[in-house]
């Protein structure tokens, strides 16, 4: 992992999401993002919000019903869909993307993710349980030390390791009360990250 290139962070095998949005799927940072967004939009609480590895990328969302059932979304791995969900909303439109070849569903699989492979995932989560300013901090520190890893002047593994030394020597803040306390937050952080990045490289 240490030796992991962008050219290979950013070679997903299933999606197209541009340079950034690739290297958090590598680090899994999107899927603790997502937790993060998931609490907020359905207000549920830390502990009944999980993540599932699916490499096949073919399922995007699962209900379980009270009697035990489950209610599965599958689609082709396309931002098309959501981007035309969310443009058409509250109504289905037309879109682009590839349908289904539901031959492709014989090979499904899901685990649990590797919190000690993927620390990025880790202290989302623990930015999600301590709330307050947490998020912000995490959100602007990741995306400094992607934009460094992108430029070759951080490795892969020190990602994580700037996000996690930004959430401790940010230490605890409370949430931002306005549009201006959030931005003055994230500057804050994205300053601290980029003397952490100086201090990674210098250290080379």
């Amino acid at each position: 992992m240490a030796q992991v290139t962008p050219e290979e962070a950013i070679a997903h095998p299933t999606w197209s999401m541009g340079p950034k949005i690739s290297v958090d799927c590598a680090t899994l940072m999107n899927k603790g993002l997502e937790l993060i967004e998931a609490h907020h939009l359905f207000g549920m609480d830390a502990d009944r919000l999980d993540v599932l590895v699916h490499p096949q990328s073919l399922v995007h969302a699962f209900v379980v019903w009270r009697d035990g059932s489950v209610l599965m979304h599958a689609g082709a791995p396309d931002m098309r869909t959501p981007i035309a969900v969310a443009l058409g909303w509250p109504r289905r439109v037309d879109s682009p993307a590839r349908r289904l070849d539901l031959t492709s569903l014989a090979g499904l699989s899901f685990e649990q993710p590797d919190l000690e492979r993927f620390p990025a995932l880790k202290l989302a989560r623990q930015a999600l349980r301590a709330g307050r300013g947490a998020p912000t901090i995490l959100n602007a520190a990741n995306e400094v030390a992607v934009a460094a890893f992108l430029d070759h002047a951080i490795g892969f593994l020190a990602i994580a390791g700037t996000v996690g030394d930004c959430l401790a020597a940010m230490g605890e803040r409370r949430a931002p009360a306005s549009l201006e306390e959030a931005v003055a937050l994230d500057e804050e952080t994205r300053r601290l990250a980029q003397g952490f990045v100086r201090a990674a490289v210098a250290a080379q």
